[in-house]
């Protein structure tokens, strides 16, 4: 068993597609998320929010106070339009992001002391119609509280009183999670997404090769003529599926370990200042992770990959060419995956119940350990439950793999 092992092990690190996805996909595929991804959304994100935005106001002699509060904001441009095109069909041809229009009944309003509506008109479709609306609204808060506050003033009130008369109530939110709590909670649950699906890509090009692969190379027959069991050949093809598996697993989280470590807090302790102070902050959250519970994380992901290994290598066992093993693992993949997204969806969180769920628990436990309020006790739950399905998968296809009808289909 150990030579078809080693005989099985060694033909696949010839095969340049089991090298990619066991090695450097695993390798790269977290650090370009993480760091990539995360300084080109900052990156993305601080330009949106910096960018100068054309704008008109419409009627600004009924109130030219709000003019004057708008062009205070140097990241606002005011720009006048022709007579002959309106607000509408300027933000249309983004000639001007967006239009002010106060009403002529503003001024009246003002005087006695009541609200007055001023349209903002804009894109609401745009990408940046978000932060378009909040930067208009910051440049009129000192306007507003002006307003406030001589009102206040003309009522005989202190400005506690005028405080306590505008907001009478004030809700001061006050969370008891830490911020790696905090941060887990938000993006904790896509960790596992990736986890796994690395995990199920380094074992389905191996599972494919050592099934199907050997029907269509017709060395499938030479391996049954050998004084072996089939329970051992079967076994042994397990192992090496396992290990690529085990592989791109190990390979990922070594890489996350570098780079909540070592990379992570280099590259970005030098632009903290350009609009990157939360991608600093959620790094240094991930620097309280502990190699312990990256050790946890390993070995919730062992029998994930079993799984894995057990399910695919049936697959492709039954399947009588290659491309028809792909066809039958491509919605294969898809299924797995639902148990995933469940651990994604809220009001989901581990207890005892969704502890003995497969796939769901793995994700669900490494979410919490990310968090850092895990529950050691579930840990034996998780990893029994699931080592008990990997067995289980196991030893179909140890029994799939000993009936002529499904090895020879053909």
């Amino acid at each position: 068993m150990l030579k078809v092992y080693l005989k099985e092990l060694l033909e696949l690190t010839r095969d340049k597609k089991t090298l990619i996805f066991t090695i450097l996909l695993p390798i790269l595929v977290i650090p370009v998320i993480m760091i990539g991804f995360g300084a080109l959304s900052a990156k993305i994100a601080n330009k949106a929010v910096n960018e100068n935005l054309n704008y008109t106001v419409i009627g600004q002699s009924y109130y030219p106070e709000l003019s004057k509060a708008l062009a205070d904001n140097t990241t606002l441009v005011f720009k006048a339009l022709d007579k002959n095109v309106t607000a509408e069909q300027a933000i249309k041809n983004e000639t001007i992001r967006f239009a002010i229009i106060i009403p002529d009944d503003t001024p009246f309003k003002l005087t006695q002391g009541l609200t007055a509506e001023i349209e903002i008109l804009y894109n609401d479709s745009s990408t940046t119609s978000r932060i378009i609306f909040r930067r208009v609204e910051s440049s009129l808060e000192t306007l507003e509280d002006d307003l406030a506050n001589k009102r206040i003033s003309a009522l005989g009130l202190s400005q506690e009183q005028g405080e306590g008369l505008i907001e009478p109530i004030k809700l001061i939110k006050n969370s008891t999670a830490n911020k790696r709590e905090s941060i887990g909670e938000k993006i904790g649950g896509f960790l596992p997404y990736i986890l796994i699906l690395l995990a199920l890509s380094g074992a389905m090009y191996p599972a494919i090769d050592l099934g199907v692969g050997e029907k269509e190379r017709g060395t499938l027959e030479t391996l049954l003529l050998t004084p072996i069991p089939r329970f051992q050949i079967v076994f042994a093809k397990f192992l090496v599926i396992f290990t690529t598996s085990f592989l791109a697993v190990f390979l990922s989280l070594l890489s996350f370990a570098l780079i909540i470590t070592v990379f992570g807090p280099m590259m970005f302790a030098s632009i903290g200042n350009d609009g990157n102070e939360a991608m600093t902050e959620v790094l240094n959250s991930f620097a309280t992770i502990s190699i312990l519970d990256i050790l946890l994380m390993f070995l919730m992901l062992v029998p994930t990959a079993a799984i894995f290994a057990s399910l695919l290598l049936s697959v492709s066992i039954y399947a009588r060419t290659f491309k028809e093993a792909q066809t039958y693992m491509s919605p294969l993949m898809m299924i797995s995956f639902l148990p995933v997204v469940l651990a994604i969806l809220p009001g989901v969180k581990l207890d005892w119940v969704w502890a003995s769920v497969p796939l769901t628990n793995v994700a669900l436990a490494i979410k919490e350990i990310f968090k850092g309020t895990i529950d050691y006790n579930m840990l034996f739950v998780i990893f029994g439950s699931t080592t008990l399905v990997a067995g289980a998968l196991l030893y179909l296809c140890s029994w799939w793999f000993q009936r002529e009808q499904v090895l020879f289909r053909n």
